[in-house]
């Protein structure tokens, strides 16, 4: 192991992408994917020098950088045997899988039942991966499932099975009959991380070749929500609820028939301090559009690069605006006119407690927005857009941005991120970035993560002239001190007279 307070002293033999064999007590070819590979189970301030993924599409890391333990692949390797025997498919020929949590009582069930039952014109595969004690109906899937292979098909021409073990020999069985599906519903039953299935997929070349992460979609119950999720836990300790609404891109509001409009507007604020990235959607009795299951996208970083223009990434701080007493109130610029004083998110006027003339009260009414955020319930209204929500203290996890209009120095971020990965993995449930680098001309970059896994790549088209080179990160994690990773991140911009007083990479105290 190393210690990661020398990283920077100590220089490796291999570098990401070189081919080596390990010593697994047979020497086994691999691929270097990730230098300075740290996870938590290891000694604290430890990290080991390299992770390798084998040709047989295991990931494994190596304890130290000696002949004994890795050495340089012989001439007669060759490339791995999955590239040779089964190419990669066209992303839009991979089938997409929507990956489904919520916390007990949320109408995950009786979504799968009404995907099964109703007729519709998707073909959907329903593969509940049982961590928990609860099942889908008897009825439908029968207590004798015991493998992914005997798939039950409905009249609908949708499918559901039952995996107790192996998910990726369950992806596996179903890789020859894609073709018969538009997608893959997987539901996380008695999980509240979905990151563990993800990294399953994702780590295995073969599944990855046939499939595709769509996205996470999430199921909250309206009446019982706002008590899951300000459940006191002990310290250190995760609240799942927080973390199944940090960790989702679409989250299906539902049973909103059993609260009054008041109260899904404070669900709905609660959800956005969480995760304010996710698109909030409106359901009862779990009946969702089918094609709101789908087209997700979100693990595809040309979508992200898309959509990333579409948020506003500067983060709302709280007011400190002694004379404004009304809690609703998110925006600290009251100098500024108020135009996001937070009262015109509800369409009434300015809170009794808040005399401050400076306001201009009459600007709070529906300046915003026009209407109420309940007006198009009843038409499958989806906020997409983020809010700008006054932070709650719900264990910790909230989400925020960074950007930069001048280019960055690539190692030196590479430097931050590698940094930040080894000290806060665990509680960064999810990254995405749109970036410029100096020296690299109009190419733009791009990068997705889940924990310490991350996906990093050229975009597909470069930077349009005249766009503006703005990079563009939007992180989502617990105890993720803003103004700590601000500096780091300043420090890895290009030009000297934009980077902040404080250079160093220290993120967490």
């Amino acid at each position: 192991m190393i210690s990661i307070a020398d990283q920077d002293k100590v220089q490796l033999r291999f570098k990401i992408g070189d081919r080596v064999e390990c010593n697994c007590g047979a020497w086994t070819v691999g691929t270097i994917v990730k230098l300075f590979y740290t996870q938590s189970s290891f000694p604290a301030g430890k990290c080991a020098p390299y992770q390798i993924r084998l040709d047989d599409g295991r990931l494994i890391y190596s304890p130290a950088d000696e002949d004994r333990v890795i050495r340089a692949a012989g001439p007669n390797a060759g490339s791995p045997s999955y590239e040779e025997e089964e190419p990669e498919l066209p992303e839009e020929e991979k089938l997409p899988i929507t990956v489904v949590t919520g916390f007990l009582g949320a109408g995950k069930t009786t979504l799968v039942n009404y995907i099964l039952n109703e007729q519709h014109d998707k073909k959907i595969c329903v593969i509940e991966n049982e961590f928990g004690a609860v099942s889908i109906d008897e009825a439908l899937v029968k207590e004798n499932v015991k493998a992914a292979e005997e798939l039950i098909t409905m009249d609908n021409g949708c499918a559901c099975c039952t995996v107790r073990g192996d998910l990726v020999k369950a992806f596996g069985q179903l890789k020859d009959r894609r073709k018969n599906f538009d997608l893959v519903l997987l539901e996380t039953t008695g999980l509240a991380d979905p990151a563990p299935v993800i990294k399953t997929i994702t780590s295995d070349f073969s599944l990855m070749n046939n499939f595709r992460i769509d996205g996470v979609l999430c199921l909250v119950d309206c009446k019982h929500i706002l008590t899951h999720l300000n459940d006191k836990r002990a310290e250190d300790t995760v609240n799942e609820a927080v973390q199944q609404v940090a960790f989702s891109d679409r989250i299906i509001l539902n049973k909103t028939d059993l609260v009054t409009k008041e109260e899904l507007a404070i669900v709905k604020e609660t959800i956005n301090s969480i995760n304010s990235f996710a698109e909030l959607m409106e359901s009862q009795q779990s009946r969702v559009p089918m094609d709101k299951l789908m087209g997700l996208n979100s693990f595809s970083l040309e979508r992200f690069e898309e959509e990333i223009k579409e948020y506003d990434l500067e983060e709302a701080e709280e007011c400190t605006d002694a004379n404004c007493t009304d809690e609703a109130c998110t925006t600290h610029g009251h100098e500024h006119g108020h135009h996001e004083h937070g009262h015109a998110e509800h369409g009434h006027e300015c809170a009794e407690g808040c005399k401050d003339a400076s306001h201009g009260h009459a600007e709070h009414g529906h300046a915003e927005h026009g209407h109420t955020e309940h007006e198009h319930s009843d038409h499958g209204h989806a906020d997409k857009k983020p809010k700008k929500k006054k932070k709650h203290d719900l264990s910790g996890v909230g989400s925020m941005a960074l950007k930069s209009e001048v280019p960055l120095r690539s190692a030196d971020f590479n430097r931050f991120m590698t940094k930040l990965l080894q000290a806060k993995a665990q509680d960064l449930y999810r990254s995405k970035g749109v970036l410029c680098f100096e020296q690299e001309g109009n190419k733009k970059f791009v990068f997705q993560g889940v924990h310490e896994d991350i996906q990093f790549t050229e975009a597909r088209t470069e930077w349009a002239e005249g766009e503006p080179k703005v990079s563009k990160i939007v992180f989502i994690g617990r105890d993720l001190n803003r103004d700590e990773l601000e500096a780091s991140f300043n420090a890895c911009k290009a030009d000297p007279s934009q980077r902040s007083a404080n250079t160093g990479h220290k993120f967490f105290s």
